[in-house]
């Protein structure tokens, strides 16, 4: 059977606002393709020019404006898919609510262990009349942190708020020129978007909050070409990182917003321990961080040391209350840490799901649960201070 029959976009009803696609179609397509309709899929993975939206419903992507949008999960209407004996079944349906158990929610994050995704139904959004975007520079990545609670403390909720340390704003603005402050320990990209009338008050309300909060300098674009610049520099965070350093290891961690600028100002610290880069883009808005860990693939100690630095980034989310991917997933390179997070009886519950789905385990096997001996293992690595590696996969 050719791929190519899995690229396509099946459906469109602008008057019910829906499209319904293949998974291969990439997530910006969707958008492209209902554009004239003068609507757009909200969820924009950075990676969105190339992510397919079979893969975003695998991992529940976000993006830039998951905060005020939601994430995949609260987008999508249905999935048609194909289960492990064969039937096709209908997850989900065009209407606010199905009977029976949210079955769709389950599927959705659920990384391809429980059916395979044929056909996926989303909700579209008329496009804002109107948007505006600040960016607020600070001189401490704690303060930073501290202001994106405060702002949704304050009742705002934003189209987007991004945030982005020092060497990740010295690494994008000569790759993009988006006008960032250079000067800046840390930035804040805060969108409003709606009505002219709705955007300009929560402009000021939103600058009256990160001046408060320490901001030492708050730019507000002028123009629509300069506010996609200001998210074009954001967008390209990750290959401007990649023309700096020989190869970089990107993190999922999510954690409360409260904790963001404690976190950061852990982060520094464990530069020093590990004794390489980090540069921070994450979407600071729902907690979710991006932590790009600068290192030397050809050199063993280099790979060593930031498999290390960015497992200990993902214990540390999940002390803090969060967890340990966001958006990118679990598979095999966290599977150790979801012993930390999760105790037995969950894991026992996550088994139980998968073999209501698969018996055979035959669907992306070994992926996402760890056993029981793994997190033995990996808590014996901890008590004695080893470095554990598992080749081998649990099987179901």
């Amino acid at each position: 059977m050719s791929l190519a029959k899995f690229n396509r976009i099946v459906a469109i009803d602008a008057r019910a606002r829906t499209a319904t696609v293949e998974p291969g179609v990439r997530n910006l397509a969707i958008s492209e393709a209902v554009a004239p309709h003068g609507l757009y899929y909200a969820p924009d993975p950075s990676s969105q020019i190339a992510c397919t939206i079979g893969g975003n419903v695998a991992e529940n992507s976000g993006g830039v404006h998951c905060l005020k949008y939601g994430l995949t999960v609260h987008n999508v209407l249905a999935v048609r898919a194909l289960t492990i004996e064969g039937e096709v079944v209908e997850f989900g349906g065009r209407c606010l609510d199905v009977p029976g158990l949210d079955l769709l929610a389950l599927l959705i994050g659920s990384e391809g262990m429980l059916a395979v995704v044929m056909q996926v139904t989303v909700k579209l959004v008329p496009k804002p009349q109107f948007a505006r975007a600040i960016m607020a520079s600070f001189d401490d990545v704690e303060r930073a942190g501290d202001a994106v609670a405060a702002v949704i403390a304050a009742g705002i909720i934003p189209a987007g708020m991004e945030m982005m340390d020092k060497p990740a704003i010295g690494a994008v603005e000569p790759f993009v020129n988006a006008g960032y402050d250079t000067t800046a320990q840390a930035i804040l990209l805060v969108e409003s978007d709606g009505t002219p009338e709705e955007v300009e008050e929560e402009i000021v309300r939103m600058k009256t909050v990160l001046a408060g909060s320490g901001a030492t300098r708050l730019k507000v674009s002028e123009s629509e070409a300069e506010r996609l610049r200001f998210w074009a520099g954001r967008k390209a965070a990750f290959p401007a990182v990649g023309r700096i350093t020989p190869d970089y290891y990107c993190m999922d961690g999510t954690i409360p917003r409260k904790k963001l600028g404690a976190v950061l100002r852990a982060i520094q610290r464990m530069e020093g321990e590990y004794g390489l880069r980090c540069a921070n883009v994450f979407h600071a808005g729902d907690g979710n961080l991006h932590p790009l860990i600068m290192f030397d693939a050809n050199d063993a100690d280099s790979v060593t040391r930031a498999e290390a630095f960015g497992f200990a980034i993902l214990e540390l989310s999940v002390e803090v209350g969060g967890t340990v991917t966001g958006e990118h997933g679990v598979g095999v390179e966290k599977i150790n840490q979801m012993c930390k997070q999760f105790d037995r009886a969950t894991l026992d519950a996550f088994f139980a799901v998968k073999r209501a789905f698969d018996p055979p385990g035959l669907l992306n096997p070994g992926k996402a649960i760890p056993t029981l001996a793994r997190c033995a293992e990996y808590g014996k690595a901890h008590v004695h201070g080893g470095n554990l590696r598992f080749p081998d996969l649990p099987r179901f």
